[in-house]
């Protein structure tokens, strides 16, 4: 039964793709890291970067403008025609780690840069076992929206304040697992660790440096942890409504460096217990066409209703804010001793208050939703191309996605999928902005204001993606 054995060979390399030219300081730099995967048959290359998006520039109007469209299909000629290796069969994740200014080298460098990497990885396969787990980290990341009392939704962002505390009722699902490959050598060396985990990668550090973030950290600890050269994988998972714990948190210097320590101490805890063995692979790729939303001119029209009614509920008032502040600060001390004109006055100027916090967020939405109109009609299309890729490598399942996936999406895929352990890459082989749940699109939330896409995407992605793997499994 000798000449049945799976033989499964692995190779690893990264390169670095920081920018050549600098504007802000590098805290530490940007890699693209490959995994090159062969059980005889099939052959993957598994690409983590530490970009913001992959091919994201027109679709972000520029805003996530490292990466061009042209990088992904001139990356996948590339291996396909120089390594024998499907360009189908290149998964490639963005990290989402956020600029703070342009963070990569140019386009040609970036092609030239990952191939490179892609090149020796191939050059240094060595027989492996891989065996796949999963551990927790609850300590980093939150679901920033908000339920409210009304039905309404509203996200923690730093460009609009919070709502008062008596108006929400909970907040949106988290996912706080960490989905482990461990592969190591024959000789039971360690020789990748792939890691998954949902964690939106907002920000560095006060100086606005260029940093992978949290995930810069957490490899660095497994790496170090585990020696022989051993070389960690991050992979983004369904992070569209995700932030840090402390992300509204003023009162701490926010530490990258501590959050990412703790991913990487529960990942390595996870990591001890799992077994390796033979495994084989299989990969299966298809591209669904989902429609662009016609619902913005909607949308504008009721939040501009809205805003007419805030303004309109504004009244005149006695204080200013030093009057205000003066007074408010006096109650804390007086309480009910207070006189009972200082609270009205104190009523009135929090109530203006709120409607202007209000008015602040409702504006944003509708420069956001105008953009976007815009975005769709520039397009010329109705509809929009999503990339779905599936990857089988022992009992562990890896499904891709190109768009920023919300939570409830990402714990959809892993409830209904049959495989021991589901990975979720969203943020891969393309970019297509937010993907939330159907029922959300009129709550009013951030990211479903961000949408290009109209709810129905919804249905057509998940009914593809469990039709491919049951496709998968035969």
């Amino acid at each position: 039964m000798r000449e049945n054995k799976i033989k499964l060979l692995a190779g690893t390399a990264k390169s670095d793709i920081t920018t050549d030219k600098p504007k802000t300081p590098v805290m530490d730099p940007l890699y693209a890291k490959v995994l090159v995967l062969d059980d005889g048959k099939t052959k993957i290359a598994i690409v983590t970067m530490d970009v913001t998006a992959i091919g994201g520039r027109k679709i972000s109007d520029g805003i996530l403008y490292d990466v061009g469209e042209e990088f992904l299909p001139e990356l996948r000629s590339r291996v396909q025609n120089k390594l024998n290796i499907p360009g189908a069969n290149l998964l490639v994740n963005a990290s989402h780690t956020h600029p703070p200014g342009r963070l990569l080298c140019d386009d040609n460098q970036q092609v030239e840069r990952v191939y490179d990497a892609i090149d020796r990885a191939v050059q240094n396969m060595t027989e492996v076992k891989i065996g796949s787990g999963s551990g927790r980290e609850e300590r980093i990341s939150m679901n920033r929206t908000l339920n409210l009392k009304n039905g309404k939704q509203w996200s923690l962002r730093h460009t609009n304040p919070s709502p008062p505390d008596e108006e929400i009722e909970s907040t949106g699902p988290a996912d706080h697992e960490i989905g482990i490959l461990r592969i190591d050598r024959l000789d039971g060396t360690p020789l990748a660790v792939v890691y998954n985990f949902a964690c939106h990668l907002l920000f560095g550090d006060a100086r606005g440096s260029i940093t992978a973030n949290i995930p810069a950290y957490a490899s660095k600890n497994i790496e170090e942890t585990l020696d022989n050269d051993c070389m960690a994988f991050f992979i983004q998972g369904a992070a569209g409504d995700a932030i840090d714990v402390n992300f509204k948190n003023f009162s701490i210097k926010r530490d990258i460096k501590t959050l990412g320590n703790m991913l990487g101490e529960s990942t390595l805890q996870a990591y001890k217990n799992i077994q390796t063995k033979d495994a084989e692979l299989n990969i299966i790729s298809e591209t669904i066409t989902v429609p662009r939303r016609t619902d913005i001119p909607e949308k504008i029209t009721l939040l501009k209703q809205e805003q007419s009614e805030l303004l309109n509920s504004l009244h005149g008032m006695t204080l200013n804010f030093k009057s205000f502040l003066s007074i408010y600060q006096s109650e804390l001390w007086l309480g009910e001793d207070m006189e009972s004109l200082n609270k009205k006055n104190i009523n009135k100027y929090l109530k203006n208050i709120n409607a202007m916090e209000k008015l602040v967020r409702i504006q944003d939405k509708v420069d956001t939703l105008e953009k976007h109109q815009r975005i769709n009609k520039e397009s010329g299309e109705d509809t929009i191309d999503m990339e779905l890729q599936l990857i089988k490598i022992g009992d562990c399942l890896i499904v891709s996605s190109p768009a920023e996936l919300l939570t409830e999406i990402g714990l959809n895929i892993k409830k209904a999928s049959p495989y021991k352990h589901t990975f979720v890459a969203a943020y891969s082989n393309g970019y297509v902005h937010y993907a939330g749940p159907a029922a959300d699109y009129d709550k009013g939330g951030y990211e479903l204001t961000e949408c290009l896409i109209a709810p129905e995407w919804q249905e057509i992605f998940e009914t593809k993606t469990q039709k491919l793997i049951n496709k998968l499994r035969k």
